[in-house]
């Protein structure tokens, strides 16, 4: 490019999926710029060329599972019909349901009498259903979960979609912060020390938030928490010990987190702090997707030279308009060539939207020099089928 502009690397997606060092891609970014079809897509690919994988995703939408050639996804893996073609891999898809990631490891991890308690308890059910930060922390669980079984050789994962970069990373923590805070533990004091000793808390200073929390919650809300936590409070350690291990799993090599975004102001400014949030973290980035690239097959002809070209079609001002001429106004169809015209002034419009798609990656790329990108044209239609599938991965391929 002219100006000294620097063209960012290209990301070698097949490299990365053909490398068996590469254990869990992690796809992150913003809403609505096709991170589920990225992971999906990138799942088919490494199943074609010989690996075993599993694709997480938090996606609820039919017709991801129907393009995987499945009636449905759930919280099991399920085997994805491949073509004949590939190379000895295989495929499974699931769908993240975190209250049913979050009653496994209760069962798993509580006695049965403990575990009824805490499966049947209100404030739980309420918890494991709708607590902010619950689903990426499910997410961060059944990533763990699934690399502990060895299985799979490759787990591609779309995290869940959230307003604030990379939730699921901070959610173990917020978790613990909730369950760790002075509230829950105010709540929380019969079970832990005995009423009188919950007695002498209310008459030092408590007793005053306390009936204004009961009076919020109502007292049954109150004995929920506190019969909750007590039955909980043996598990919580595990559940801490266990996010961390996934964390410094995340940060070890064997890790790529990929960044989706498409090209346009707010998805790249999101980019852009995934991957410095990533940096902080020390998570390893292996690169962007820009996704969704608009592209003409006819791009030696600018958008100038297109406009100069439909002006040149149309009637010279004035002409056969004349009193001398005999006519009155011109027509506004008076050209010859009206689909010529209008063919060429949406060609326009295609080579500005395409250069300020190109002015909006330079942008990202002058500010993060290093980071590889690996380009997905605008398809034509939503992906339905494996084969819409293979598509965006071989995009991703052969940039």
């Amino acid at each position: 490019m002219s100006g000294g502009t620097k063209v960012a690397p290209r990301l070698d997606t097949d490299r990365l999926l053909d490398d068996p060092r590469t254990r869990i891609i992690v796809c992150c970014g913003s809403g609505g710029v096709g991170k589920t079809t990225t992971a999906a897509a990138l799942g088919l690919r490494a199943a074609e060329r010989g690996r075993h994988v599993v694709v997480l995703t938090v996606d609820p939408a039919r017709r991801l599972a129907q393009s995987m050639g499945l009636s449905s996804l759930d919280n099991t893996p399920r085997p994805v019909p491949l073509p004949d073609a590939t190379e000895g891999g295989t495929l499974d898809a699931m769908m993240l349901d975190m209250k049913r990631t979050f009653d496994e490891i209760v069962e798993a991890h509580a006695d049965p009498d403990r575990a009824g308690q805490i499966l049947a308890n209100p404030f739980y059910q309420s918890l494991s259903s709708s607590f902010a930060g619950t689903q990426e922390y499910m997410a961060m669980e059944k990533l763990g979960q699934l690399r502990r079984t060895e299985r799979w050789d490759l787990i591609v994962v779309d995290t869940p979609p959230s307003r604030s970069a990379l939730d699921f990373l901070d959610a173990p923590q917020r978790l613990s912060r909730f369950l760790d805070g002075r509230l829950i533990k105010l709540l929380t004091a019969p079970t832990r020390a005995g009423g009188r000793a919950y007695l002498k808390v209310v008459n030092v200073g408590f007793g005053m938030l306390t009936g204004i929390v009961t009076k919020v919650l109502g007292a049954q809300v109150l004995r929920d928490v506190q019969t909750f936590v007590s039955a909980f409070d043996t598990m919580f350690g595990g559940f801490r010990e266990r996010a961390e291990d996934t964390y410094r799993l995340l940060q070890t090599p064997g890790t790529a987190f990929l960044v989706v975004a498409t090209p346009e102001p707010d998805a790249l400014r999101e980019a852009s702090y995934f991957v410095e949030r990533l940096s902080e973290d020390r998570m390893p980035l292996a690169g962007l997707v820009l996704n969704r690239v608009h592209r003409s097959p006819a791009a030696r002809l600018s958008a100038a030279r297109s406009l100069a070209a439909a002006e040149a079609l149309l009637p010279a001002a004035g002409e056969n308009s004349h009193p001398a001429n005999g006519g009155g106004a011109a027509p506004a169809d008076a050209t010859k060539y009206p689909l010529a015209v209008a063919a060429l002034r949406l060609h326009a419009e295609r080579m500005q939207l395409i250069a300020a798609e190109r002015r909006l990656a330079q942008r990202f790329s002058a500010a993060h020099p290093g980071v590889p990108v690996a380009r997905v044209t605008a398809q034509p239609e939503d992906v339905h089928d494996l084969a819409a599938l293979k598509v965006i991965g071989e995009a991703l391929s052969h940039d």
